[in-house]
């Protein structure tokens, strides 16, 4: 199965079995292999055709260039909702959803090989499966509130569920995370040098998942094990300003950065993606993918989204004007109602 493109233009999937499994290359290098509609449509094809197939006993997820995955292509949706194809942009996020619970549910070993940038919808078709490989060259995060959107892909799901208040931290500030300390918290299963990531997944085709055991490592040391106390007792907060406020109290350096994020990103982004987080933890994974359509079809078309994608990655200013401002000025019954929506 392959995208149909021109003779000179590359497929943005390509799928392959090899020996005793099936490769799926994520292959739009120059976008960072950022998702659209007809690359998760590929993909959820390629895994239901593989499901039954007896010659193959495990997938293995790749991305092409320096890239795993930047997340989706939420520069397409924009444009999409400007141009009044609101359906067609809610459709990309309700197909992309479905594809990540049929990573999650999906019989045979699913392994990604996670060798630089992996944010967002990178980490919708990785961290919902049996496997996550990562490198010295990895990096994992969840930058949604800056655009004003919000931790979806199941991160409402998954967040929550690291350690402490860590996954609000993540969710909250987008803050990067290295491969090593991806293992610590949770969200990746081994640790593989780069230089030995090729050998392994010619391994993987010979003698499938046992030989991950025989190149994982054990991690550097967790780079937040010093703060991990005070990130929990700031994270741990019900409200966004109380976070704010224990944040500046705190005054440590990784505060202060953590605060001024924070405080760029978009106020009503962190108001409801810290609702959608808190009652993530109550839920299945089925429930927060569900949740997460319901708010994400309704801010999508909402002013801090067009921003803040424009001001982010369109424009590339980093300056957007954000309606409102300042957290302060978020108005709760908003916030309640959007997250009521879910319910």
């Amino acid at each position: 199965m392959s995208e149909t493109t021109p003779a000179d233009e590359a497929p943005a999937i390509k799928t392959e079995v090899d020996g005793r499994i099936g490769r799926i290359l994520l292959n739009r290098p120059r976008t960072l292999n950022a998702l659209d509609l007809s690359m998760v449509q590929q993909l959820q094809e390629t895994l239901e055709n593989w499901r039954d197939e007896p010659a193959i006993h495990a997938v293995v997820v790749q991305g092409a260039g320096r890239a795993f995955c930047a997340g989706g292509d939420v520069k397409r949706v924009r444009t999409l909702v400007l141009a009044g194809a609101i359906d067609e942009a809610q459709t990309f996020f309700a197909e992309e959803y479905l594809l990540n619970a049929t990573i999650a549910a999906f019989p045979k070993p699913y392994v990604a090989l996670i060798d630089g940038i992996c944010m967002g919808g990178g980490l919708g078709i990785s961290v919902h499966g049996s496997y996550r490989i990562v490198t010295e060259q990895a990096v994992l995060a969840m930058p949604e509130t800056s655009i004003g959107l919000a931790p979806d892909i199941g991160a409402s799901f998954f967040l929550p569920r690291l350690p402490g208040a860590l996954g609000v931290y993540l969710g909250l500030t987008g803050e990067r995370v290295t491969g090593a300390d991806a293992v610590h918290l949770g969200l990746a299963t081994h640790f593989v040098p780069s230089a030995d990531l090729a050998s392994l997944s010619e391994e993987l085709a010979l003698d499938g998942v046992a030989v991950l055991a025989t190149h994982a490592i054990a991690p550097p040391p967790f780079t937040w094990a010093a703060d991990r106390a005070a990130i929990n007792r700031c994270f741990s907060a019900e409200t966004v300003e109380e976070i704010m406020q224990r944040l500046a109290a705190e005054g440590a350096p990784w505060a202060i950065r953590a605060r001024d994020v924070m405080a760029s990103a978009s106020p009503s982004s962190l108001a409801w993606s810290l609702g959608l987080l808190q009652r993530g933890s109550r839920r299945d994974l089925p429930a927060c993918l569900e949740a997460e359509m319901n708010l994400v079809a309704q801010i999508i078309t909402l002013p801090d989204f067009q921003e803040g994608v424009r001001a982010m990655i369109v424009d590339k200013d980093r300056k957007p004007n954000w309606q409102p401002a300042h957290i302060d000025e978020v108005d709760d019954d908003v916030i309640d109602d959007l997250l009521a929506e879910e319910e």
